[in-house]
């Protein structure tokens, strides 16, 4: 997997199937019907060029991916400032410190805050 391929037709969702949160998004889409792309982070690791054009479409840094308050992060790491390289590193080795879920559709993409905000995509 290189770049993120997106379509109109269907909605692209990178999500953590640990995650609560991801679960009843993932949920409320199915039940409405939406065409949905799962793509389960834990399970599919994403690439360093992914992670970035995952950032650059939502218009946020790098870092600000990465959930410093999840249990993980907070365990492991320390508030640092790293490079995009290391942030990227971090986020490829410790998937589930990454916000999420994300839906992308055609040009839109949204980091879903409850679940139905997926339908705003």
């Amino acid at each position: 997997m290189g770049g993120i391929a997106t379509s109109e037709r269907q909605i692209t969702l990178f999500y953590n199937s640990e995650s609560i949160r991801a679960k009843q998004a993932l949920g409320y889409a199915k039940s409405e019907g939406l065409p949905i792309q799962e793509i389960d982070i834990l399970k599919t690791p994403l690439t360093g060029t992914q992670i970035a054009e995952l950032a650059d479409r939502l218009k946020i840094e790098i870092k600000d991916l990465v959930n410093q308050e999840h249990p993980t992060y907070a365990s492991k790491f320390e508030h640092h400032n790293l490079s995009s390289e290391d942030w990227i590193k971090m986020i490829r080795n410790n998937p589930e410190i990454m916000k999420q879920p994300i839906a992308l559709r055609g040009d839109k993409t949204i980091l879903v805050e409850i679940p139905t905000d997926i339908i705003k995509i």
